[in-house]
């Protein structure tokens, strides 16, 4: 694989370890040393050197009938980032009471490029068309998470952000053109929220609202998601958006309070 920055400071190794890590999938879970070098293009040698060194550091294991899988070692990478920010602590307990309260599943996510990532979810047991969990990534535009991150941008920011080839990989029902995505943010920014209808997968409806910090600035999105043959859109906006923008502004008063905290390091 040719070096793929010129940086003196881009250590490559480290790149391909974390290449790696991202070739397994929920599609491809266990995986032999041949296919995780064919997906992540390395030699063999180094793909094998790779995966023993990430074995001997807990993250991948080799099973017993042959095969490499990751341990759930991995989730330490992201989890240390979502507990350092405090979101998911300040946001469960809202969360579950807008659960309770609508009795559908509700999830909070951040923009990475042109993709949102889910980082706190409450969810009830509902078959939908798409799995979602913890790192699950789709494309920010075509969702009501992304649409509200999406508006919080600045244009530049935006630009940049849309620039981004989506690394999610689900493919949305519709493609959006950038004309009618301004349009749309421009309303979302308007009215402080979003609402999508089936445009990620069928069957699938949500509404989601800003999350901010003390400065007001959008630093995640909150959502409620439905079955489209359960809830009508009516419903998702008269009766769930209200209880929705309660919980995101309750969730946005305490992070702003946890951030006012003072936090000295004890020597």
């Amino acid at each position: 694989m040719p070096r793929r920055d010129d940086d003196p400071n881009f250590i490559e190794a480290i790149a391909r370890g974390f290449d790696v890590i991202k070739a397994f999938d929920p599609h491809t879970p266990v995986m032999s040393l041949s296919e995780v070098a064919t997906a992540t293009g390395l030699a063999r040698p180094t793909a094998r050197r790779i995966l023993l060194t990430l074995e001997s550091l807990g993250y991948v294991r080799t099973l017993p009938a042959g095969g490499f899988t990751l341990t759930a070692r991995v989730l330490e990478l992201g989890l240390t980032y979502v507990q350092a920010m405090g979101l998911w602590g300040v946001a469960r307990p809202h969360m579950e009471r807008l659960v309770a309260r609508t009795h559908e599943s509700t999830s909070v996510a951040q923009l990475d490029g042109s993709d949102v990532v889910y980082v706190a979810r409450v969810a009830v047991p509902k078959i939908i068309a798409l799995a979602v969990s913890i790192g699950t990534r789709f494309p920010a535009a075509q969702t009501s998470l992304g649409k509200v991150l999406l508006a919080g941008l600045e244009p530049e920011e935006l630009d940049k952000a849309l620039a981004e080839p989506s690394r999610s990989a689900a493919l949305p029902r519709h493609r959006f053109d950038r004309a009618g995505l301004d349009a749309t943010l421009q309303e979302v920014r308007a009215r402080g929220w979003s609402l999508t209808d089936q445009e990620l997968a069928a069957g699938i409806r949500s509404v989601a609202a800003p999350l901010r910090d003390g400065d007001g600035r959008v630093i995640a999105a909150m959502n409620v998601t439905v079955h489209a043959a359960e809830t009508p859109v009516e419903k998702l906006r008269d009766e769930y958006l209200p209880l929705l923008l309660r919980a995101a502004g309750e969730v946005s008063a305490d992070f702003a309070r946890y951030g006012a905290i003072p936090r000295t390091p004890v020597t």
